[in-house]
C-alpha cells in the first residue's frame, strides 16, 4: 500500500468527508473560515418573519438547483420553519435533528464541532460520551446569532454532502443579511 502525502496547494480546500490525506493547512483554513462566518453572519434581531424569509430562501435555492434537501429552523423547542423538497428522505429528518442538537449544545456550527475534533487529532464521534443517535458533528446546522445576545435559534439543511449543506446555509444567511439583496 502506497502512502499519498498531503498536498501543499494552499488553495485546496479541506474535505471533511474524505479519508484521504488533506492539503497542508487546509483544516486550519476551513476552521478559520467558519469562525469568520460566525462573526459576520449575525442579525440585529431575529423574528418569526425572519425565520420564514430565511426558510423560504433556502427552499427557493433548493428548488432552483433541484437539490434533495430538507430545511429546518428551530428556536428552542419551537419549529419556526420546516420543509422537505423532492428527493429528501426520512433519513434527512434524523440528520436535521442530530445536527441541530449539536449546534444547540455547542452554540457553534455543527461543521465546526467536527473540524475542531479533527484538528485535535481525532473524531468527536469516537468519544464514548458523544451519542451518535442524538448528535452529529457534520456540516449543515448553523446557529442564528443575534449581535450582543448570542445564539437564539438554529437553521439546518440536510440532503447534500456536509460541506455543501453548510455552504448552502451560509449562502442563504449572507443573502438575507446583505442589505438590498
Amino acid at each position: 500500500m502506497t502512502h499519498t502525502p498531503a498536498t501543499s496547494d494552499p488553495s485546496a480546500e479541506y474535505d471533511p468527508d474524505s479519508s484521504e490525506p488533506q492539503p497542508h493547512g487546509s483544516l486550519a483554513a476551513l476552521i478559520g473560515g467558519v469562525l469568520a462566518e460566525m462573526d459576520a453572519l449575525q442579525f440585529a434581531s431575529f423574528s418569526k418573519d425572519d425565520a420564514l424569509d430565511l426558510g423560504l430562501l433556502l427552499v427557493e435555492l433548493g428548488r432552483q438547483r433541484s437539490l434533495p434537501i430538507a430545511v429546518d429552523i428551530t428556536k428552542g423547542e419551537q419549529v419556526l420553519f420546516h420543509a422537505a423538497l423532492d428527493g429528501a428522505t426520512p433519513d434527512n429528518e434524523r440528520w436535521i435533528n442530530a445536527k441541530k442538537r449539536t449546534a444547540q449544545r455547542y452554540e457553534v456550527p455543527s461543521l465546526l464541532v467536527g473540524l475542531r475534533a479533527r484538528a485535535a487529532g481525532g473524531r468527536i464521534e469516537d468519544n464514548a460520551w458523544f451519542d451518535q443517535m442524538e448528535f452529529a458533528a457534520h456540516g449543515g446546522a448553523f446557529p442564528i446569532y443575534v449581535r450582543g445576545t448570542g445564539a437564539v435559534a438554529v437553521v439546518t439543511v440536510s440532503g447534500l454532502p456536509q460541506k455543501a449543506d453548510h455552504d448552502l446555509v451560509v449562502e442563504a444567511l449572507r443573502t438575507v443579511l446583505t442589505p438590498g439583496a
